[in-house]
């Protein structure tokens, strides 16, 4: 098995389902826990040296943190709404309670500063449609430099992939300083929709590639609900969903930069395909969703 494709269960620590650190993960700074909240007893997180959002994947929250409580609107899954969220600080305890239940993706980072906590509302969240013809892809832009800037290290973004469609295409890096990219560890998080498109299901599957110009990493495998995928390095993309499959990914970026960026650098033997987008139609099952539900 690749040490950089995480299925399902591989990173449970038995209560929940993904727990990745910075040390499983074999890096220094990007980390994310995925994990179940009852609705008897409250869940509480120690953040320790890591920055963090919640982000409700299913279900709605009450989140007490530094003292103060966040009511966060939900989902009822990644393929039916934008979604409410909450950055929390780093050393802080954080009280996640909910009447219905829910799961929660907690991507992370480590870092040194502390800053305050802050809620972000799901009807300011950007979602940008993405390339063109099949390549065709939403971008929620919840945790991103520029309109996310309440952050020390951590960047996040979600990615709907309709059905038999690419994305995180052109292949592209960013594990040098250089004029167009910078260092950051990766992580893909995947949510696979079952047959009606929203519920998800490990019927569905994906595929993702990462490969270094070298061939020392030369990586194609398919991916279904639930699994992680780290990117250390390299080039990365594309994301394929499968046709009748269609396929979420949450992306947590970290890294030494003094300023948070996500900037990254196509592969040039493939970055000649964003200019074919301008003379091709968009994919009109995208943008999928919105703040107020899903759009078709």
């Amino acid at each position: 098995m690749s040490e950089l494709h995480r299925p399902l269960g591989t990173l449970s620590d038995g209560a929940d389902p993904v727990r990745l650190t910075p040390e499983s993960a074999g890096w220094a700074y990007t980390g994310l826990q995925v994990l179940k909240v009852g609705t008897r007893l409250p869940r509480v997180v120690e953040t320790g040296e890591f920055e963090a959002f919640v982000l409700p994947l299913s279900g709605s929250l009450s989140v007490v943190v530094d003292g103060e409580e966040f009511e966060l609107d939900g989902r009822d899954s990644v393929f039916t709404r934008v979604t409410d969220f909450l950055y929390v600080p780093r050393d802080a305890e954080v009280m996640l309670t909910s009447t219905t239940g829910a799961e929660v993706a907690l991507p992370m980072a480590r870092c040194t500063r502390r800053l305050e906590p802050k809620y972000g509302p799901a009807e300011e969240v950007p979602v940008e449609v993405r390339g063109a013809g099949q390549a065709t892809r939403q971008v929620t832009n919840f945790g991103v430099p520029g309109v996310w800037d309440h952050a020390d290290k951590l960047n996040a973004c979600e990615l709907i992939t309709p059905g038999g469609n690419w994305s995180s295409y052109p292949p592209h890096k960013h594990d040098e300083a250089s004029d167009c990219e910078v260092v950051n560890e990766e992580v893909y998080y995947f949510r696979i929709a079952g047959r009606d498109g929203v519920t998800p299901s490990r019927e569905g599957f994906g595929l993702h590639r990462t490969y270094t110009a070298d061939g020392e990493l030369d990586e194609d495998v398919a991916v279904r609900d639930g699994d992680v995928f780290l990117i250390p390095r390299g080039y990365h993309g594309p994301c394929v969903s499968a046709p009748g499959y269609p396929m979420y990914y949450l992306n947590v970026l970290a890294g030494p930069a003094e300023e948070r960026s996500m900037a990254f650098c196509d592969d040039p033997a493939h970055g000649w395909v964003r200019d074919t987008w301008a003379s091709q139609e968009l994919d009109p099952r995208c943008p999928a969703t919105s703040h107020e539900g899903r759009v078709l």
